[in-house]
């Protein structure tokens, strides 16, 4: 396991990290020549950027808006302002070094102002994390807190003064010390005292780690590495740094698999590579972790999770569609020579075109910046994407297989195994999904907008997170249990030609009230003689246990019950794939789910459906198969 503290030794970290003075990792605005040597037509979109925000309207933040989320759980309406503020200033700020004509100047300063204003950078879902005393509102009084959102705001700030300090001072110069005076008082300063902060790995009492870890720490980084003077206080905030990743990388499985999925990866191993990539520059490259298989395991993650287009496979919190940053992969691909890395991160970049930096969700410059450098080196790249047969992580217990080498043709099949203490956990041990010319049919809703519920005591009562909405077994009334008791055991996987399997025993998922001795679960996918995506089942209940269960299939498909054991999946109102059961045994219902939660409507549209079958005989033990084919 690589310990990245140890890459180099104390007196070569001391003797190779530069001062903020040798640090510049990109031009600022008066190197002209790179900022007019971007492409015409990225320049044009990144001015059409900016004067989106000209005379702009500034959105209010106000007392009762934070309050909300304490009330009533809802936490969109302070965070949508929230990060309209920064995107703004982003935005304005990109447009500035592009056109150096003091156009965005001031609108830029109004949001510097406002942001510098604001009474905390903690957004208020994560207040309460920060201070105890009154967590409804922000505590002036108390140190301030560091959340994920402070961070990316220090490292706004950090960047602004990188970057237009020259023509912050000439318009006024408590511009830019006001910039830095926030930036010492709410990141700086706390970074160093505190060692509280669960994220950091620090504490006895510590939470397992997730993508908070290196998104956090990359923000802090930049924070240091820009607007630090002090040698030493520089020095102490990379070693601490390197410390919380390396205890992040501790427990990281071996295999680089992401549990939260890859719609956070982004801020997963996106964000380690993000932390790499400065220490990195700051080093003139002494610091270099690239070779280790676990960094090379963690990049080739995102691909390996792929299924088509921007389909994913999702687990936890994650969405089944997402649009990854094709430069930061193509960045990642290129460190650790992975070609179809690389590809994938092309991919996306030709699929966005020169408005892509925009898609980022967080628009932030330690993401845009390398972006727009780079866009014209990826404009060049034409390597193409290819698809493994046959995907195993063991140490997530994630399969996934395909009928043929192209994403578009023929089925695509993957189970997970697991436990139920999984970062951005649902309770899915057992679940799958199927996909027909890469189009999704048996599928993992995800998850609804975050609200106080979703990370609290009753996050197991939203029913997207419960296993009965995905497609695993309901044993005599009981789903699956949170916790990391709750697991599958026994993973046995084998690939070869003709098919590709995995087995679990999922009995250990589930209460001991539910009566279960095992139920072990195969899924295969049969490419020969027949192709077909299959699941069997082998159940026993303990002595004087009920015998009762229900299987559950969700879908984004309509569905039709036809007669011999027989349901259709339709797309666009034509056979899409067929569900073959055995109707001897089993009773088929179809529950039409109404979808009024704006995310998972944008995801899926108005409705879900979750394919019911109901034993016809209660049995101690027994074996059945589905199974689930295209049309011919």
């Amino acid at each position: 396991m690589i310990v990245l503290s140890e890459l180099l030794s104390p007196e070569q970290l001391a003797e190779s990290l530069m001062s903020k003075e040798n640090y510049r990792p990109f031009p600022d605005i008066e190197r002209r020549s790179e900022w007019e040597g971007l492409p015409t037509e990225l320049r044009q979109s990144i001015v059409v950027g900016g004067e989106t925000y000209l005379q702009y309207d500034w959105p209010l933040l106000t007392a009762t808006m934070h309050m909300e989320f304490l009330r009533g759980g809802n936490r969109t309406r302070f965070d949508g302002p929230y990060h309209a503020r920064r995107r703004a200033v982003t935005s304005l700020a990109l447009a500035e070094c592009v056109e150096n004509k003091g156009r965005f100047l001031d609108d830029l300063i109004n949001g510097i102002w406002l942001i510098s204003e604001e009474s905390s950078w903690v957004i208020s879902a994560h207040n309460r994390m920060s201070q105890q005393r009154h967590p409804e509102l922000p505590d002036i009084s108390d140190v301030p807190g560091i959340d994920l959102f402070a961070l990316e705001t220090g490292n706004l700030f950090a960047w602004l003064h990188y970057l237009l300090r020259p023509v912050l001072d000439r318009v006024h110069p408590l511009i830019d010390e006001r910039v830095l005076s926030e930036l010492r008082r709410r990141i700086l300063d706390p970074y160093l005292q505190r060692d509280d902060l669960w994220w950091m790995g620090f504490t006895a009492r510590e939470r397992r780690l997730n993508n908070w870890t290196p998104w956090c720490t990359s923000n802090c980084l930049s924070a240091f590495l820009l607007a630090e003077s002090d040698p030493e206080r520089r020095l102490q905030a990379v070693r601490k740094a390197l410390a919380s990743l390396d205890r992040y990388l501790a427990k990281h499985p071996a295999d680089g698999g992401c549990d939260e999925g890859p719609g956070y990866w982004n801020k997963a191993g996106g964000s380690l590579f993000d932390c790499f990539e400065q220490l990195h520059a700051a080093t003139g490259g002494r610091f270099d972790p690239y070779e280790d298989p676990l960094v090379r395991n963690i990049g080739a993650y995102i691909y390996r999770a792929h299924i088509h287009g921007s389909y994913f496979l999702n687990f936890a919190d994650g969405p089944h569609r997402i649009t990854i940053e094709g430069d930061l992969v193509y960045r990642y691909g290129s460190r650790i020579r992975d070609e179809n890395m690389m590809a994938l991160g092309s991919a996306f970049h030709r699929m966005l075109g020169a408005a892509g930096w925009s898609h980022m969700k967080f628009l932030s410059f330690l993401r845009v910046l390398p972006a727009l450098f780079n866009y014209a080196a990826i404009e060049r790249e034409m390597r193409p994407l290819t698809f493994a047969r046959d995907i195993w992580m063991d140490g997530i217990q994630v399969m996934a297989a395909r009928e043929t080498g192209s994403s578009d043709r023929g089925l695509y099949v993957a189970m997970k195994g697991g436990h139920n203490l999984e970062s951005h956990n649902h309770n899915d041990v057992g679940h799958f999904v199927v996909y027909a010319d890469g189009q999704p049919m048996l599928i993992d809703a995800g998850v609804e907008e975050y609200t106080a519920k979703t990370f609290g005591p009753e996050r197991y009562e939203i029913w997207t997170m419960q296993s009965g909405y995905h497609s695993v077994p309901t044993v005599n009334g009981h789903m699956q249990r949170d916790g990391d008791e709750y697991r599958a055991t026994g993973a046995e996987y084998a690939a070869a030609a003709d098919v590709s399997r995995l087995t679990l025993e999922l009995a250990s998922a589930y209460p001991h009230k539910a009566g279960l001795d095992s139920w072990t679960r195969a899924c295969r996918l049969i490419r020969e003689p027949r192709v077909a995506a299959e699941l069997e089942e082998r159940f026993a209940f303990r002595d004087g246990a009920e015998c009762g269960f229900t299987l559950n299939f969700m879908t984004c498909c309509q569905t039709r019950i036809e007669a011999g054991g027989r349901i259709a999946f339709l797309r666009d109102e034509r056979e899409a794939l067929t569900m073959e059961y055995d109707d001897r045994q089993f009773a088929a219902a179809i529950e039409t789910i109404v979808l009024e939660d704006k995310k998972l409507k944008r995801a899926w549209g108005g409705f879900l459906y979750r394919i019911v079958l109901t034993p016809l005989q209660t049995k101690r033990r027994g074996s059945f198969t589905t199974r689930f084919r295209q049309p011919n």
